[in-house]
């Protein structure tokens, strides 16, 4: 099938940062074949969508979430983060397989509702008796059809050891690696468009132990996965790594052997000057999750710091749990803003946002050369957003209004050069009935 989109501005988020302000996007195949100014050439049997009055963009690369947390949204609202932790550990001990697949299926609707084509889940909570919960959030970004880079988290440093977590959601570390390995053999894909990539993701510096991170990092490079984890996202993990291991968190990633171009990091909120050239000259990528650091009043990442010295930046939407909106379009304008905030009118630009969410997060999955901008040869990953409406149509710069103002109504999503979203409505998955399943699962594990 070829798909012909025409008469839209296009944003193609290229290195030169090219845009047309009446172009065409031809995808065939699953892939980008042909990009520029004016009419589309003559495709034979293609199919044509008039986009007149829409902007076409890359989809949008969420690089950090917690899709189980969608089953325990609203809960612990007015704490931060430790506190926040140590309310809802135990409440997620509760989870199962089916939980976690319809907190997963609502969660991934909501993102390709909002012009996600790319998601990662950093999934770390594995009950003994909770079934298979990785598989079902696979299962569900494939329901939902979203290209997805599910992360094997973990956690092996309970309260009684000097951690966060309760005994009940921890995992002894030869299990852990033990998994990692499973779900690498069972659904890694390293091939060229891939819809599933893992990756292992070692929870936090207060919730493993310095053997975890050392061996997920060999086994993960023995492997060719990329590793996760969070770092830097509160004065009190600081604090606590000066405790604990007496360097910074940056020092402690250094030591592990964390740092590399095969390492993205959520948050990095409190990155001295020094942290933000040291991982950046390792290659290493950081999520930005502006949302969720303002829910939690974590603080604000050094978004224009991280951008000058050139590492691999995405953005993120983190769990619903700590961000009940769910939604990517929206975290461009918080990044944005959150920016300025921090540093000024010219913290951050539309530009900016948009390229952060797209070829920013791509990077930071090691994905660059496929997707996160609409070039030739790349997988046809295409958001087109209605920028023609009465809430848009008085903004002259269509990414301005894409950014500044409220998200645009989303006209279409292509995944892998399919349809997954038309007239903002999800064409692969029954949107109520995921949101039915979704209170029945949260339902039982509160009265579980």
């Amino acid at each position: 099938m070829t798909t012909v989109i025409e008469g839209c501005a296009v944003a193609t988020v290229d290195a030169a940062g090219t845009e047309h302000r009446s172009g065409h996007v031809v995808v065939s195949d699953g892939v980008v074949v042909a990009v520029g100014a004016g009419p589309a050439p003559a495709h034979a049997d293609a199919e044509r969508v008039d986009a007149t009055g829409c902007l076409a963009t890359p989809g949008l690369v969420n690089t950090h979430h917690h899709l189980y947390q969608w089953a325990t949204r609203a809960v612990s609202v007015d704490d931060g983060l430790f506190r926040w932790l140590q309310t809802l550990y135990p409440i997620w001990a509760g989870i199962t397989e089916d939980t976690v697949g319809a907190a997963a299926r609502a969660g991934l609707a909501r993102l390709a509702l909002t012009g996600c084509t790319t998601s990662t889940d950093h999934h770390y909570v594995f009950p003994a008796s909770g079934g298979d919960v990785l598989g079902a959030t696979i299962s569900a970004a494939a329901d939902v059809g979203l290209r997805f880079h599910p992360t094997r988290g973990s956690m092996d440093l309970s309260v009684k050891d000097g951690g966060l977590p309760p005994d009940s959601v921890v995992q002894p570390l030869d299990a852990i690696l033990a998994a990692v390995d499973a779900a690498v053999s069972k659904w890694h894909d390293p091939s060229p468009g891939a819809m599933v990539r893992v990756a292992a993701a070692p929870c936090s510096p207060f919730s493993v132990t310095r053997d975890l991170m050392r061996e997920s990092a060999a086994q993960a490079r023995a492997l060719g996965i990329r590793l996760h984890t969070h770092l830097a996202e509160t004065h009190d993990e600081d604090e606590y790594c000066r405790e604990k291991f007496g360097m910074t968190p940056v020092e402690y990633l250094a030591d592990v052997d964390w740092l590399g171009p095969d390492v993205w990091l959520a948050h990095g909120v409190h990155l001295s000057n020094a942290d933000v050239v040291t991982v950046a000259g390792a290659g290493t990528g950081v999520a930005h999750c502006p949302s969720s650091n303002a829910r939690l009043g974590s603080g604000i990442a050094p978004v224009a710091s991280l951008l000058a010295a050139g590492g691999p930046l995405g953005l993120g939407v983190d769990g619903a749990a700590s961000q009940e909106n769910g939604g990517m379009s929206d975290e461009l304008r918080q990044a944005l803003f959150a920016a300025r905030l921090r540093y000024g009118p010219s913290g951050l630009t539309a530009r900016d946002a948009l390229r952060i969410a797209t070829i920013g997060g791509a990077r930071c999955l090691g994905r660059q050369d496929e997707i996160g901008s609409l070039e030739v040869g790349k997988r046809a990953d295409v958001a087109l957003w209605r920028v023609d409406g009465p809430f848009h149509s008085d903004v002259v710069d269509p990414i301005d209004a894409l950014v500044y103002a409220s998200p645009p109504p989303l006209a279409r999503l292509y995944v892998e050069g399919r349809e997954i979203v038309r007239d903002e409505r999800l064409l692969t998955v029954d949107v109520g009935a995921a949101g039915a399943d979704l209170r029945r699962a949260a339902r039982a594990l509160a009265a579980r």
